[in-house]
């Protein structure tokens, strides 16, 4: 019964995935032959040189399709995460190759970060290499940005290309159709495509495996058709002489068609990247069994129609389709189309965030809404900027050989990227032998290599544009993460000294006023600049400050009974805290009403366990810090008295006098500005009561009631402002990437009130100057 469950649910997910990964890989016998054929290879309309060309499709399809994105780069994945910000996330994981800041040793104890067993065993020398050499690092992330670019430019053109191709076919029934209504139609597309992702696709996203599976029986018959129709033998051309016979008719001008060839591997990549909404065992199924079978007999129907119709080579899948059957699927191709662009899309949201986690990507907004498939994630300026790009590429070329060849380019890119990244994988993460590590990166990369040799003959044709996205992306991604790494320095060596802070006192030489302040900062131990600079200005702080880190750790999910890190900064009389809230890269931080109240059951839980010796304590030079959800008795400390909205009432307490601790005037200030604000005004209010048990220490109890008591007062956000400039001894690229390319970028993002969601009535900015 257990097994028919699982297979259940396998044969779920392979359906699932039909609209959701293979979309793009399907629509690939639209454009492979006519790019292949448009170029010199037009002079070789023969039999020879079409059956030779589906004989490099067939192999090149199983070699790298089959056999290294199926069998083997599918086993690299990270907990269930694929793609190249896994690969990394597995390295950084397994070797201290990763340039984020903040590492603590605690991070190593989350349950999903070590699931291998090689921990023990003695590093190779590869890894001792790069751990040891900083700039290897920096080489390995600029690897991992370069395809990170080049994915995102996969975003711009997969659209274009896929929508160009599949009304490409209005020329081949209608002759007297002018290219300019092509292009004019497939523009139309491409709005509704990006707008509709921008509305939200759940309402249709049901009708997205359906559509695919029906291209597939379209391709499908179409394909048996015109090997049953034309050419019936033309299966010989499986056997692998028709490669090498290929090679030999065609010479020099079959190695540059190979630019062409390569465009049937497009869409693989979306097998790995998008492994983290499946299974590994499902994507195998789906491919193994439906998606490679129809390709090989689509492109063999293909092959077996143009051996008999030479002149057609150069032209449109549509000159294979017979004419009864030609609107329909026609029809179907363009919705296919969409389909697969709202898939791609997707994906380019995906390696976005990914990298924004990282810290290689200036602040968007990322929505998670009911709107869109469960999963799934919407970055409304990357969709428009996307579409904006996307309209250029089809305004500009025209055509869709100098698409193809812009996007071969940067699939190429991405898949040679994937094998680097993959063959570390084996030696350093598997704890494989070198040699086989090299075998698999030589076996596939030489394999890769000779088709980017032939994509680059193709840069002046179009791949220039691949190459412009992919440069331009990259610097912003690491500009972004230079910028960020210099400022967390900064803070670093500028922190202040626990002496200091110990030496003024509980009062810390101010007035402690009733509230909690929340003060953000990047560092995981010490107390920030900000601080002292706030303190220094104003006379007065809250009667409970808490430092709050909000990090990224090689991790694709954080549990959230692990995500905080609750401790405490010098005597209990002093009430600072630190909480360290660790998300993984596919994890999101959201502030909020939530957010707060678990902050504070957090705390009163870190006070119960320090008071009792327990939990799982971890040593820092601020003092104690322990996982406080781990504990069986967490929730229990404190007990929710009731939650209310604002103008709702109480009770026992009226809603906004936070029982006193506020001046009526700020109550009346507070109250009109929720009035005026319609998102505040909807958030529930919770107050929280202590639980009638009896304390061995009364210091525990007073200090649970002093932070209950804060938290009724209202808690307030307090962020650094910062302002950025690169020292007068600095080189001209630091300062040009510093003054000029990150400050252009963090003046153009979402400041980190806007990212972090804080109402503005709630929130503090305190200006700072880094000189870096």
């Amino acid at each position: 019964m257990v097994e028919r469950g699982g297979t259940i649910k396998v044969l779920l997910l392979v359906y699932q995935s039909f609209g959701l990964v293979f979309g793009n890989l399907s629509l690939t016998p639209l454009y492979v032959y006519k790019i292949t054929f448009s170029g010199r290879l037009r002079n070789y309309q023969t039999e020879d040189a079409i059956l030779g060309a589906y004989s490099v499709i067939f192999w090149t399809l199983t070699l790298l399709s089959l056999f290294k994105y199926v069998v083997i780069v599918l086993s690299a994945d990270d907990n269930g995460e694929g793609g190249i910000i896994a690969l990394y996330s597995l390295l950084c994981r397994n070797a201290k190759f990763c340039l984020l800041p903040n590492y603590q040793a605690a991070d190593e104890e989350l349950f999903s970060y070590n699931y291998t067993s090689y921990r023990n065993l003695p590093p190779s020398l590869l890894r001792r290499f790069i751990e040891r050499h900083r700039t290897s690092k920096t080489c390995l992330l600029c690897l991992v940005l370069l395809g990170a670019g080049m994915v995102i430019s996969i975003g711009v053109l997969a659209p274009a290309i896929s929508v160009f191709a599949s009304v490409e076919g209005l020329k081949i029934q209608t002759n007297n159709v002018p290219n300019s209504t092509v292009v004019n139609t497939a523009c139309i597309l491409l709005v509704v495509l990006f707008v509709l992702h921008h509305r939200g696709f759940h309402m249709v996203a049901f009708l997205f495996s359906p559509i695919i599976i029906l291209w597939l029986l379209c391709i499908t018959a179409v394909g048996i058709y015109n090997i049953v129709r034309w050419n019936p033998g033309v299966y010989q051309a499986l056997s692998p002489y028709y490669v090498y016979n290929f090679f030999k008719v065609t010479g020099k001008d079959g190695w540059i068609s190979l630019g062409g060839i390569l465009l049937c591997l497009t869409g693989t990549e979306a097998m790995f990247a998008d492994l983290g909404h499946y299974t590994a065992t499902s994507i195998r199924v789906a491919f193994s069994c439906f998606i490679y079978p129809c390709l090989v007999i689509q492109y063999m129907g293909q092959a077996a129609f143009f051996s008999k119709n030479l002149s057609t080579a150069s032209m449109s899948f549509y000159a294979s389709v017979p004419d009864t059957f030609f609107w329909p699927v026609l029809v179907v191709a363009t919705l296919s189309a969409i389909v697969a662009g709202q898939a791609v899309i997707s994906t380019t949201f995906s390696i976005v965030k990914e990298c924004h986690a990282f810290g290689c990507f200036p602040r968007v907004k990322i929505v998670h809404s009911r709107r869109w498939v469960p999963g799934q994630i919407y970055v409304p300026e990357i969709n428009w900027i996307l579409m904006i790009l996307s309209l250029a590429v089809t305004l500009g070329f025209r055509d869709t050989n100098r698409i193809g060849n812009a996007y071969g380019l940067a699939y190429l890119a991405v898949t040679i990227v994937t094998t680097l990244l993959t063959s570390l994988v084996i030696n350093l993460a598997w704890q494989k032998s070198a040699i086989l590590a090299l075998s698999f990166s030589i076996f596939f990369g030489s394999v890769e290599i000779i088709y980017l040799s032939s994509s680059i003959m193709r840069i002046p044709k179009g791949g220039w544009v691949t190459l412009l996205f992919t440069a331009v992306f990259s610097v912003i991604m690491y500009v972004w993460h230079h910028g960020l790494r210099k400022k967390f320095l900064f803070d670093q060596h500028n922190k202040v000294s626990m002496k200091w802070i110990f030496t003024l006192g509980p009062s810390l030489g101010i007035i402690r006023v009733p509230g909690i302040g929340l003060i953000y900062t990047e560092l995981a131990t010490g107390v920030p600049a900000t601080f002292t600079h706030f303190l220094t200005n104003l006379p007065a702080f809250y009667q409970v400050v808490v430092f709050v880190c909000v990090k990224t750790v090689p991790i694709s999910h954080v549990p959230l009974k692990e995500r905080f890190l609750i401790g405490r900064i010098g005597p209990k009389s002093f009430r600072i805290y630190r909480c360290i809230i660790r998300n993984g890269y596919k994890d999101t931080f959201t502030n909020g009403e939530d957010f707060e109240n678990d902050l504070v059951m957090s705390i009163a839980e870190f006070i119960q366990m320090e008071a009792e010796g327990s939990g799982a304590a971890v040593g820092s030079v601020d003092g104690r810090m322990a996982v406080v959800r781990t504990s069986e008795k967490f929730g229990t400390r404190l007990v929710v008295l009731e939650s209310y909205l604002p103008g709702e009432g109480s009770s026992s307490h009226p809603p906004a006098t936070a029982s006193g601790l506020k001046s009526v005037t700020l109550q009346n200030l507070k109250s009109s500005y929720e009035q005026e604000s319609p998102q505040l005004n909807r958030r529930r209010r919770v107050r929280f009561e202590l639980v009638n048990t009896k304390y061995k220490d009364q210091s525990v109890k007073e200090e649970l009631l002093e932070l209950v008591d804060a938290k009724c007062a209202g808690v307030t956000y307090v962020i650094g402002h910062s302002h950025i400039k690169a020292k007068s001894s600095s080189s001209f690229l630091n300062k040009f990437a510093i003054n000029i390319a990150y400050s252009f970028l963090r003046k153009n993002c979402r400041s980190p009130a806007v990212a972090l969601n804080i109402p503005h009535i709630c929130l503090i900015e305190v200006g700072m100057n880094y000189h870096v």
